[in-house]
């Protein structure tokens, strides 16, 4: 009805000058130049009230309203920022509105993300799995044709189709232990353990792999004394496993290493290698599923593309986090933080026999 507060204010200013002179001059008990007077001070008296009461508690808020909406539209919601003033009750109201228009389209947001991440999972895990499968289907189908008759053919076709099914195997055995670290199926059983001697379990693990591809793999220093944290050690020797196989796999010569820098309260773990290394714009997509680095030689390299996934929702369920730092064409380097552990009254007794008495 009223477009802005001076348009309400002067028409409330000027119908008040009116019934008040109205009545005044009815009575008759009031001069011309008195009610001259009335006239005026009814009518800029109620003006300026009515103005400044519409204008500051009613029609800026309106303005304040739309000015949001239009943020809203925009997916700006930096006016969240903004201090309410507790004398405006109108302004609390209006907040109140924002806030939840903004946690709406938030939601919104996120499950727009959602199923675009659905779609590129599916279609990422339709086409792992494809690759093995094809390839044991060709060759089971190759022999059914009459290869197997060929007992060098068949030998050889054999392993091969064997391989892929291993392939398939890992893929789905990780795509699982992935799924139960998600959803809390798989219970963290934290315990004081020596990463040290979980760290070596991994050093023999691969020891043959490294001597295969001419790699130097130690610690990077001698450690004469257990390192103990307060983790899961079974999942502690997952994440090591998976840190030592990716760092392998992508170098072809040099050296892969595992160090420790011990804290007062924290025991960082480090995994180096002289490999390919990450570039910079790739370093924050490396732990994403079934993203590769190198996607021209993946298929050559295996895996699963699911390692670093997991060492990612590992440590994230032990209240840490993987820091990777790269530089291109020199190697990588992979650590993450635990906290420190006691040794058990077992372990403090061996130690005790160990030092030399007076």
């Amino acid at each position: 009805m009223f477009s802005s507060s001076r348009v309400a204010a002067l028409s409330l200013a000027t119908l008040v000058a009116l019934l008040t002179t109205a009545a005044l001059w009815i009575t008759g008990t009031i001069s011309s130049s008195a009610l001259v007077s009335t006239i005026f001070l009814s009518f800029s008296i109620t003006f300026i009230l009515v103005w400044l009461t519409l204008e500051f508690l009613v029609f800026r808020e309106i303005r304040e309203f739309y000015k949001v909406l239009g943020k809203l539209r925009k997916k700006d919601f930096s006016f969240t920022d903004e201090e309410i003033e507790p004398a405006n009750p109108l302004k609390k109201v209006n907040r109140e509105v924002y806030g939840y228009a903004m946690e709406r389209q938030k939601e919104i947001d996120d499950l727009r993300n959602l199923e675009v991440f659905r779609r590129e999972f599916l279609a990422d895990v339709s086409h792992e799995l494809k690759t093995p499968v094809f390839a044991a289907q060709g060759y089971v189908h190759t022999l059914l044709d009459g290869a197997v008759d060929d007992k060098k053919v068949r030998g050889k076709f054999l392993k091969r189709a064997a391989k892929s099914l291993d392939n398939l195997d890992d893929l789905i055995h990780d795509l699982l232990t992935l799924s139960q670290i998600e959803t809390g199926q798989s219970k963290m059983r934290f315990e004081d353990f020596d990463v040290l001697e979980t760290a070596q379990e991994v050093l023999e693990e691969f020891e043959d792999e490294a001597i295969k591809k001419d790699i130097y793999f130690s610690f990077n220093k001698l450690y004469e004394e257990p390192i103990f944290v307060y983790a899961d050690a079974k999942w502690v020797y997952r994440v090591l496993l998976n840190l030592v196989s990716n760092a392998i796999k992508y170098t072809d010569e040099g050296k892969v290493s595992i160090g420790f820098k011990v804290s007062e309260k924290q025991v960082s773990v480090l995994v180096k290698d002289s490999g390919l290394g990450i570039p910079k714009d790739l370093i924050n997509r490396v732990f994403e599923r079934f993203f590769r680095v190198d996607k021209s030689r993946s298929k050559e390299r295996g895996g699963t593309g699911l390692g670093l996934a997991i060492v990612k929702h590992i440590l994230e369920a032990h209240n840490s986090k993987v820091v990777v730092e790269s530089n291109e064409g020199k190697g990588s380097t992979f650590s993450f933080v635990l906290p420190q552990g006691r040794p058990s009254d077992e372990v403090l007794g061996d130690l005790a026999e160990l030092e030399p008495k007076a």
